[in-house]
């Protein structure tokens, strides 16, 4: 993909990508860059894992479709998948309830780029080695983890387009096996003392705008909807604004942040850990932005 800019590179994954349809009686949630790992010191997941663990029941039971828009595992760090899969096993556990009933859908980011190798996905995530058990039990056999996704909405015909976002930054997209190099053997020695990883847009605030410039303009320039992961930090729009979304990412300090669409409408969500008027500490969800209806954003006089 070496020469291609960044509009391209989008446009080009837009035009690829498969059709989900959906409408006002689905349910559907949005979460990227979980970054699960290993449960070593370099895994930022491992300090919310219940906190996800408590919000992807909460969807399951509530019948939601699970959308993860990359970068759901850190095989920058990590090379192997099945370290991560034993550490976070009640997590996978509740991703393949999810995929037997088909409400599953996986896309891959930058930092789990080799999801788009059919192998490595077969080799990797068909199965696990049940401990329990002492055998290999299904896990996600044949699952299709693709780089984009758009869902259409069967009755308004309004069209989401779902994708990483690592597409708009150059060092992370085409230069991503030197990115990775330096993340395994460098930045991630170096960020056990505080230094912040200058190829990574979640710490590094001058980089997060340069690539939340380019999705905005892709989303100008096309008139689409844009969800996007990648730089970590949330964006919910108003419907007169670039219709550019970022559900943020699993690894902030102390919550983890989604989109959820539902009944028509759209909103920004939190998951943290809540103290109770007796003291005791649970799980709470609040809503950060929204609801706002799906049509606020496609119904305007300029966009008909």
């Amino acid at each position: 993909m070496v020469g291609l800019c960044s509009s391209e590179r989008i446009s080009r994954v837009f035009q690829s990508s498969r059709e989900l349809p959906f409408n006002d009686a689905s349910k559907i949630v949005l979460i990227s860059d979980c970054h699960r790992g290993d449960g070593s010191w370099a895994d930022n997941f491992a300090r919310n894992q219940h906190l996800y663990f408590a919000a992807l029941k909460h969807y399951y039971r509530e019948n939601y479709t699970y959308i993860e828009l990359g970068d759901g595992d850190e095989l920058w760090e990590n090379r192997n998948l099945s370290d991560i899969i034993a550490m976070h096993g009640d997590a996978f556990w509740l991703l393949s309830e999810f995929y037997k009933e088909n409400r599953l859908h996986l896309l891959f980011g930058n930092h789990d780029i080799v999801k788009r190798d059919t192998e490595f996905v077969r080799a990797n995530l068909a199965r696990y080695f049940d401990d329990r058990e002492k055998k290999y039990v299904p896990l996600l056999p044949g699952i299709d983890i693709s780089e984009g996704l758009i869902l259409r909405h069967t009755d308004r015909n309004y069209r989401i387009f779902l994708m990483h976002g690592h597409q708009a930054d150059f060092l992370n997209d085409s230069l991503w096996r030197l990115t990775r190099f330096s993340t395994r053997y460098i930045w991630r020695i170096l960020e056990l003392i505080g230094v912040n990883a200058p190829t990574s847009p979640a710490k590094n605030h001058k980089r997060k705008d340069r690539v939340e410039k380019k999705l905005v303009q892709w989303t100008n320039r096309n008139q689409e909807m844009l969800i996007a992961g990648h730089t970590h930090r949330p964006v919910f729009p108003e419907p007169n604004e670039p219709r550019y979304f970022n559900d943020g990412s699993c690894v902030h300090p102390r919550c983890i942040t989604a989109i959820e669409i539902a009944g028509g409408e759209i909103m920004l969500v939190k998951w943290s850990v809540i103290i109770k008027g007796d003291g005791a500490l649970s799980v709470g969800r609040d809503i950060l932005a929204g609801p706002r209806k799906l049509g606020d954003y496609f119904d305007l006089p300029d966009r008909a």
